[in-house]
């Protein structure tokens, strides 16, 4: 019998590439797709010329054709930080919009399993705490984080209207705040800008007055609850993520531990619609696919040093 074959989008980002990996590892050849917005070809030059993995320069936005059989489709294409979908506004909007059409038409095409990667960012600013996938969210639509928070909640539709209509078989992942290796340094996000601004003798800047909260999954857990999600019989929205909470300046502090560095914390304005608590309710995860993260924080975030002292070391300098 033929291997079968799954179709990453986004595969050449932080989480599409550590995806890439775990499916050639499940015995999945991969096709991953990825126009380098974002992503990097450094996060997967270690599969170049491994079998089963094939790599296309290519924006999903666009029409997607993909020769053979196709068995999954992970759509994980997008700027996923607030740096990038700031800046990148227009692109956001597509992908989650346009780029999720023609990713739910493939699979619909080929008779393949569609995982669309949503994220915790669907509840905005919680009026629920901690937020259960029952939740509907309170989002604004027209503040500048709207462009990436309602990319989701439409991207989300777009699926549930393809299961619906078409009986594509479809799954929805909400990913909450995930690091570790991979991740670019200046893209914004609490865990790479710590650790950047540590490494590099830097103040840490914290928004507000770091009293908002976060809750942090390394990226193995991570992967290993979409797996099992793309592999089990739930069409609903799945949160995935480490219901551990803490305050972005308690985070400031155990990464200024873990580093070494006594450097200063440096406070400035809260940007614009930031949520102020989010924390994953996870029972659905630990419910129908037996899953919870294992990782302790500071294991993980060990290795996510480790890694952001491994570019400095190679004079690489993570980009941006």
């Amino acid at each position: 019998m033929d291997k079968a074959r799954a179709v990453v989008t986004g595969g050449a980002g932080f989480l599409g590439s550590h995806l890439c990996d775990r499916l050639l590892a499940e015995g999945i050849d991969v096709v991953c797709i990825d126009n380098l917005l974002t992503g990097s070809l450094t996060n997967i030059e270690h599969l170049f010329g491994v079998k089963g993995f094939a790599f296309e320069n290519y924006d999903v936005t666009n029409f997607i054709h993909v020769a053979g059989r196709v068995d999954f489709v992970l759509h994980f294409a997008s700027p996923a930080s607030p740096i990038d979908y700031l800046e990148l506004p227009i692109q956001t909007l597509k992908v989650g919009s346009l780029g999720t059409h023609k990713a739910l038409g493939l699979a619909k095409a080929k008779g393949a399993r569609f995982l669309l990667a949503s994220t915790s960012e669907v509840y905005g600013d919680p009026l629920v705490h901690p937020q259960p996938e029952g939740y509907w969210g309170n989002v604004n639509p027209v503040g500048p984080r709207g462009v990436y928070d309602e990319a989701k909640r439409f991207a989300e539709a777009m699926t549930m209207a393809y299961q619906r209509f078409h009986g594509v078989s479809t799954r929805i992942v909400r990913i909450f705040n995930t690091f570790g290796p991979r991740m670019r340094a200046r893209d914004g996000r609490v865990v790479p800008a710590f650790i950047s601004q540590a490494l590099a003798g830097e103040p840490l800047t914290v928004f507000g007055d770091g009293s908002q909260t976060r809750s942090f999954c390394f990226v193995d857990d991570e992967v290993e609850g979409i797996i099992r999600l793309l592999f089990s019989e739930i069409p609903d929205p799945v949160n995935i993520g480490n219901p551990a909470e803490m305050t972005v300046l308690q985070f400031a502090e155990t990464i200024r531990r873990l580093v070494g560095a006594s450097v200063p914390i440096e406070f400035r304005p809260l940007p614009v619609d930031d949520p102020k608590v989010r924390q994953p309710d996870i029972g659905q995860a630990m419910a129908y696919l037996g899953w919870q993260p294992k990782v302790p924080i500071e294991a993980g975030l060990l290795r996510t040093i480790e890694y952001f002292r491994s570019l400095l070391d190679r004079g690489a300098g993570p980009e941006r």
